[in-house]
């Protein structure tokens, strides 16, 4: 809605159910929305009482504000730039949440959901935060919100900001924890994600961010699990999708019965599924009719193809993976005659890229089981390959991340390049350990190992941009690192959630 439409319509419902005005709620003195400065700069003592002036979004896309005391309102459903009300919710002594009940003045950046289930209502689906800011708007969002993380936790600034990477905003979901229950009184099956801030299931018809296929699968699997005799015992259906294979992972807490099976296995020939089931914990996941084709993806510019299981960790996001691999391979540099070192390696999926451009590999990871896989999925792409196309001599160790040394670090021997991709928690045992032994190269010049040195440039692929904060200021404060481009990733639209990507280089105090 735009603000001449506020003009002619003095009190609105917006796509959201929101109450839009363009009088004060609460004063004696008229006041027009639409004169109010777009900047987000009015003093909030110029409001009427009770309105307040965004001005920024945090880290959960709750909208920012202060009263006139100086105290911070954050507000779920307000954008920056926009005027509203809202109700409050919880109070502590400098801050308060609150709920967005009427919008004075719109965002030119606010848009028309595009899912019914997504808003502030009652019911409402929690599994998206951001649906109500235009897709544009929320990456920039997240480039400011690592900008910020970087600067005010980590003191640093990178010398360059890389473009954003950016893909389809729909659709893009190719994995998914479904949650399902039975609901009794209601007579009906749940299947989807939560509802926001509440541990129901959200009932969910449609699912946009969801693959069209599996979108569309919704109700027939709450169909399918409301027939069931397991109905009440089957509490998830974990999805992973490949290029060409789409599993569903069913976790069952008590043994099927033969008919339940028969109804998976038709289910499965119907949709073109695979059904996996899950009696107990992860290590019991297995393929409930064996055979078939194997579940992958592709990362077609280095001819490589990565099986996996469902339970594997895999990117949510398939066509974001695929730039995401490319950029940092490309940002990271790597020549024929050099040796790299991939850190939290998973799977393989920078490692088996890298081994088609250096002259030596090291994958290290904290899970056995990935580590496992990762070899497997090395020796099933180099028998692929031709002999002149040959993927280069790569090794994978299982170790805890979280625990390293310096000397651990100089035993896996020097290497030109690394690729750092961690969980949430990040790396900072890593960069601790690299840059403890920039302090005592400064402390003491020639103490390091003969023919060890640091890493020349260093790509830090994050999914949190505080713990990337935390070690890039490790790295160039003490490590003697400068932080010279870095990025967003929008893995994932529609949702707070922050990836990104950072480089660094050292600098002449490791010489």
């Amino acid at each position: 809605m735009t603000t001449d439409s506020l003009h002619s319509h003095p009190t609105e419902t917006n796509a959201t159910g929101l109450s839009q005005s363009a009088a004060p709620s609460a004063s004696d003195t008229p006041v027009d929305a639409a004169e109010l400065p777009l900047d987000g700069g009015l003093p909030a003592a110029d409001l009427p009482p009770g309105w307040l002036a965004v001005n920024a979004l945090d880290l959960e896309a709750q909208g920012v504000a202060r009263r006139p005391d100086g105290k911070v309102v954050f507000i779920d459903g307000a954008l920056p730039f926009e005027i509203v009300s809202a109700q409050v919710n919880r109070k502590k002594n400098n801050w308060e949440q609150a709920t967005l009940t009427e919008i004075h003045r719109e965002s030119s950046q606010r848009v028309r959901p595009g899912c019914a289930h997504f808003g502030l209502h009652a019911g409402a689906c929690g599994g998206c935060k951001m649906q109500h800011l235009q897709v544009s708007a929320q990456v920039a969002v997240k480039q400011r919100v690592l900008e910020d993380n970087l600067w005010h936790l980590g003191k640093v600034k990178p010398e360059n900001l890389l473009r954003p990477i950016e893909g389809p905003a729909w659709g893009y979901r190719y994995r998914a924890r479904l949650s399902v229950r039975h609901v009794v009184k209601k007579g009906t099956v749940l299947v989807g994600f939560h509802e926001r801030k509440s541990r129901y299931v959200a009932d969910m018809q449609e699912c946009p961010v969801l693959p069209p296929h599996v979108n569309a699968m919704l109700m027939p699997l709450r169909e399918l699990i409301a027939g069931m005799a397991a109905r009440d015992t089957c509490p998830q259906i974990e999805l992973a999708c490949g290029d060409s294979v789409t599993a569903l992972v069913l976790r069952h807490l008590e043994p099927l019965s033969q008919g339940d099976l028969d109804r998976l296995e038709a289910f499965a020939n119907q949709h073109g599924v695979q059904w996996w089931l899950q009696s107990k914990g992860p290590d019991t996941v297995r393929l409930m009719k064996p055979g078939g084709p194997v579940l992958s993806y592709a990362l077609p510019e280095f001819g490589i193809t990565m099986p996996f299981k469902p339970t594997d960790f895999t990117q949510v996001n398939p066509h974001i993976n695929r730039v995401l691999v490319t950029r940092a391979l490309r940002l990271l540099d790597v020549q024929r005659d050099e040796r790299v070192i991939d850190w939290f390696c998973g799977l393989g999926n920078f490692t088996l890229p890298l081994a088609t451009q250096a002259r030596e590999v090291l994958g290290i990871e904290g899970s056995e089981t990935l580590v496992a896989r990762s070899r497997e999925n090395y020796s099933a792409n180099q028998a692929t390959r031709s002999a002149g196309e040959a993927l280069c001599p790569t090794g994978f160790v299982a170790r805890n991340l979280f625990e390293m040394t310096p000397e651990m670090l100089v035993a896996d021997g020097y290497a030109d390049r690394w690729l750092v991709d961690p969980p949430r928690e990040g790396a900072f045992a890593l960069a601790k350990a690299l840059s403890d032994l920039h302090q005592q190269h400064l402390a003491q010049p020639g103490s390091l190992p003969t023919g060890w040195n640091a890493p020349k440039r260093i790509v830090y692929v994050s999914c949190n941009p505080a713990t990337l904060a935390r070690d890039a200021g490790l790295l160039v404060h003490q490590g003697g690192y400068r932080c010279v481009s870095a990025g967003a990733v929008n893995m994932f639209p529609h949702t707070a959630h922050v990836e990104s990507m950072a480089v660094f280089e050292r600098t002449d105090a490791w010489l």
